[in-house]
This record gives C-alpha cells, sequence and structure tokens, in this order.
C-alpha cells in the first residue's frame, strides 16, 4: 500500500459544499442559488458571490497553538460528562427506512478508508493501517465521521471566507490525539475553530466520579478504567453582527470494565446565537435538526430542543445563550448502530443549518451601534464559557492543560458595560425577550 496520501483536495470542495448548501436551501425560501454559483436573497435583493475574494492576501494574526499537551483530551472527555443534571434518557423509536439519498450516502461511507481520508485536513489521529483493521468497528465508523464533518465544515467555511484554516496536529502523551483546525482574522469570520480529538488510556479517579454520580456503574480492575473517547467540536465567530455565531458538538465515549466488556455513548448536539433576531434564520435552522431527528424518533427534536435550552442557559443573567438547537447525551439504546446513524444524520446538517445563513448575510450592513451590541453579546457567551461550561473547567481545573484548545472557542473581541440594557421596542430588546422566554421555532 502506498504511504503518501495527499489531504484536503481544494478541487473537491465546490462541489461537496452546494450539495449540503442546496440540501439547506430547499427548505428556505428566502435564498437560492443562481446560475454561475451566485447566491441571492429575495430579501434584501442582494447577490453574493460564492468564491471568496480573499483568497491570495496574507493571513494576518494567525493563531499559534502549542504543540501536544495532555487536557484538550481531558476536555474532551469532559464533554461526556457534560451534564450533571441529567435529563431522562431518550429512547429511540422504530427504525425508520433509509431515503434513497441516505442509502447512497451510507454505500459510499463503506468505501476504503485510503480514498476517504484524501479529503481530510490532516491525517486521522489513529493510523490508517488500524482503522482499515477495525474498519466494522464503532471507534473507527466515529473516527471516520467526525474527520470527515471537520474537512466538510472547514471547507464550506473557506469558500465563503477566501481564507485557509491553520491545520494543528497534536499528540497525547497517554494516548491518542487531536487536529484543531483554526481560520482568525479573516473576511468574514473573526476567529473559526473547528477542532477533533481522539483520546484513550485510562480514565481519572474524578471522571469516574462525575460519570457515577449521572447513574453510571463502572467496575475496573485494579483501579483502572480503560477508555476511548473521541469528538468533532466547532465555535464560530463572525465578524457581521447579522451573522450568527454556530456551536456544533458530536461525540462518542466507551469504557472498557473489568470483565472485558463495553459500555458505551453518544453524545452532541448544535445551537445558534444571533446577536438579533431573525425568525426566517430560526425556522430554518431549527427545521433542519428537527428534519434531521424526525428521521429517527418523533420526539428527539422537541426532547433536545428543551434540552438545550436547559444547558446553555446563563444563570447569572436570566438567560439563555442564543436560541438554542439541540442538545443529548448519554444516548445508548436500543443499539450502537442505531445512535450512532442518528449522530450521523445530526452532523450532516452543520453546512446546511449554517451556510444558507451565511451567504443570505454576507453583504449586510451594519453601524456602529449594531456592533457593539454583538460584542455585549459575545461577552455573555464568554460568561457561560468560563462559568457554566463543565468541558471548559474540567480542562481548566486540570494540571497540563491544553490551554488554546479549551480557549478556542471564546471570540477574539468582547465588552462588558455596566448596567447595560437596551432601550424598550429596540431590536436589541427584542434579542433579549426571547433569550429570556425561550420560544419554540417549527
Amino acid at each position: 500500500m502506498a504511504s503518501t496520501i495527499v489531504f484536503f483536495s481544494v478541487k473537491k470542495t465546490a462541489q461537496t459544499t452546494t450539495r449540503r448548501c442546496l440540501k439547506g436551501l430547499a427548505h428556505y425560501p428566502s435564498v437560492s442559488l443562481l446560475p454561475g454559483g451566485k447566491w441571492s436573497s429575495r430579501v434584501t435583493g442582494v447577490r453574493f458571490m460564492s468564491q471568496g475574494t480573499a483568497a491570495g492576501r496574507t493571513r494576518r494574526g494567525a493563531l499559534a497553538l502549542s504543540a501536544a499537551a495532555a487536557v484538550t483530551a481531558a476536555a474532551a472527555v469532559a464533554g461526556f460528562l457534560a451534564n450533571a443534571d441529567h435529563f431522562q434518557r431518550a429512547e429511540m423509536a422504530t427504525i425508520v427506512p433509509q431515503t434513497a439519498e441516505e442509502k447512497k450516502k451510507n454505500d459510499e461511507d463503506e468505501g476504503g478508508i485510503v480514498e476517504r481520508c484524501r479529503g481530510f485536513m490532516s491525517a486521522p489521529v489513529t493510523d490508517i493501517k488500524v482503522l482499515q483493521e477495525r474498519k466494522q468497528e464503532m471507534s473507527t465508523k466515529m473516527e471516520m465521521l467526525i474527520m470527515e464533518t471537520q474537512a466538510e465544515f472547514c471547507k464550506a467555511l473557506q469558500e465563503v471566507d477566501g481564507g485557509t484554516f491553520k491545520v494543528d496536529r497534536w499528540d497525547r502523551k497517554e494516548g491518542g490525539g487531536g487536529i484543531s483546525c483554526v481560520m482568525q482574522d479573516g473576511k468574514v469570520f473573526e476567529k473559526a475553530g473547528v477542532n477533533v480529538s481522539v483520546v484513550f488510556g485510562n480514565l481519572t479517579e474524578e471522571a469516574a466520579k462525575q460519570m457515577r454520580s449521572r447513574g453510571k456503574v463502572l467496575k475496573g480492575k485494579d483501579g483502572k478504567l480503560p477508555f476511548c473517547a473521541m469528538g468533532v467540536s466547532s465555535v464560530i465567530h463572525p465578524k457581521n453582527p447579522h451573522i450568527p455565531t454556530v456551536h456544533f458538538n458530536y461525540r462518542y465515549f466507551e469504557i472498557e470494565e473489568a470483565d472485558g466488556s463495553k459500555q458505551w455513548w453518544f453524545g452532541g448536539g448544535t445551537d445558534l446565537t444571533p446577536v438579533y433576531i431573525n425568525k426566517e434564520d430560526a425556522l430554518h435552522f431549527h427545521k433542519t435538526l428537527k428534519e434531521a431527528c424526525d428521521l429517527h424518533h418523533p420526539q428527539y427534536y422537541a426532547d433536545f430542543k428543551k434540552w438545550c435550552d436547559r444547558y446553555f442557559y446563563v444563570r447569572h443573567r436570566g438567560e439563555t445563550r442564543g436560541i438554542g438547537g439541540i442538545f443529548f447525551d448519554d444516548l445508548d439504546s436500543p443499539n450502537q448502530e442505531e445512535v450512532f446513524k442518528f449522530v450521523q444524520s445530526c452532523a450532516r446538517t452543520v453546512v446546511p443549518c449554517y451556510l444558507p445563513i451565511v451567504y443570505k448575510h454576507l453583504n449586510d450592513s451594519f453601524t456602529a451601534e449594531e456592533k457593539g451590541w454583538q460584542q455585549v453579546r459575545r461577552g455573555r457567551y464568554v460568561e457561560f464559557n468560563l462559568v457554566y461550561d463543565r468541558g471548559v473547567k474540567f480542562g481548566l481545573a486540570t494540571p497540563g492543560s491544553r490551554i488554546e484548545s479549551i480557549l478556542m472557542s471564546l471570540p477574539l473581541t468582547a465588552r462588558w458595560e455596566y448596567m447595560h440594557e437596551p432601550a424598550k421596542g429596540s431590536r436589541e430588546a427584542e434579542m433579549l425577550e426571547v433569550l429570556r422566554n425561550p420560544k419554540e421555532w417549527v
């Protein structure tokens, strides 16, 4: 087998991105694709080019990420621990038959590992030969999914921004590693990060304690609990206040017990944080997520939307971080393959649920006052991440933390104003009202 593989072919970008964006646009009447690759908004009458114009510019202020350190892995593990309140465990319904499109995609997924790896931002964390040998194992299926999700989302963002992601590969001495992709100070995005981590080793006592507090019955051997954890996570902070911030995370966890048996579960979600309410954007975003959920269980969207609103809640402010989306954890029934298919469906919405919104507002003008409100809202985003997000808190409290990766979710700029309250009847007040009283969008 040839050992040389070229990763991230730019020529494949447009085809993949257009296919995913068109899927989202089919349910988004305000945006259409015009001949020649142009995007049009019937609301504003503005046309947008799908190709960025700054491809040749020198990227400035590129984020310098450190080399390997242990606790991006710890922060990733914390993502699996990240719901101590622990709402009811979701149960899967009768399997819904696959659509022709899904079947075709699943058939493609069964193709050669090497060929699929050619489109990644970097070589997989796990050696390709090992992935080939363990092709049917869930850890391999999930690693391939998160690598593909990272690559597809990064390519879609590069296409609209014209910039290039810095790809930072790191190793964890205890086992595994990750790939951090960062694009900073671009034409469209002030800061965009898409991370993959695949780590393994033995659970710390603190991690095991948190899991047991959530009802996990863990039986280690000689005090050790071998684990494998992997996931993809992303936070995107645009420059234009009319383009929302988006976050997603999809993950898988596996623990080997004393008798050799394994406990496993999945978690994840996608949520949107706009600066100003646009009902059409909110409908498109939530409808895209709901359609993915409905393929697997008619109650999933409603349950996971509520879970999302409750998790991303800034308690000291009495408001949610954004307009929500979906959030779930501890999915482990009815079987591993069916839960994986659900996570796969959700992961494949990240481009169609977000990119049409980006293109729609790409050339929207904004005032200094609107930019100032964006900075205030970003301050709230920072407050949630540093005060409440369990993954961030766990990572920061653990010796040897890889701080650059843990704090990559924070924006470059934010603002705190003393006793800030928007004027009654303003668009800012409308946004605040939605955050204080979450709405049902679909």
